[in-house]
């Protein structure tokens, strides 16, 4: 599911920038690729705190210290407020694109606001757990 979390933003911010230097007119084409990149990241976080609170690395790390063990602080802190971060901003972006009278402004929103999106994504996703690594 991560992995479509980040295709859907790299989808999502290539057309507003597409959008955004060819001048053209913000259709429901365009309101569609945004939601590309805010449904699976939604998606991916109701599915991110059922694990955080059943998963043994979600919650149960959170013990007396567990501040000073930067893998217990990654799982337990760090990458679930970073996540919340991220979608929020994905929230607010395209949210913000919906109401904007301006069509540039709309491309605009969804860019700089899934950009600092998958900018957060991918810092604080737990590079060392993912398979194959």
């Amino acid at each position: 599911m991560a992995y479509l979390v980040i295709l859907g933003l790299l989808v999502s911010i290539i057309f507003a920038f597409m959008g955004m230097s060819g001048n053209k007119p913000f259709t429901d084409k365009d309101r569609k690729m945004g939601l590309l990149g805010l449904i699976p990241a939604h998606l991916q976080w109701v599915i991110g705190v059922i694990l955080y609170f059943v998963s043994p690395l979600g919650i149960e790390l959170a013990n007396e210290g567990f501040m000073k063990d930067s893998t217990s602080r990654l799982y337990v802190l760090e990458h679930p407020l970073t996540m919340i971060i991220a979608v929020v901003l994905i929230t607010v972006g395209y949210a913000r694109a919906k109401r904007l009278p301006d069509d540039k402004k709309r491309f605009s929103s969804i860019a700089i606001f899934y950009t600092i999106a998958l900018i957060l994504v991918l810092a604080r996703i737990p590079w060392g757990a993912w398979p194959g690594n």
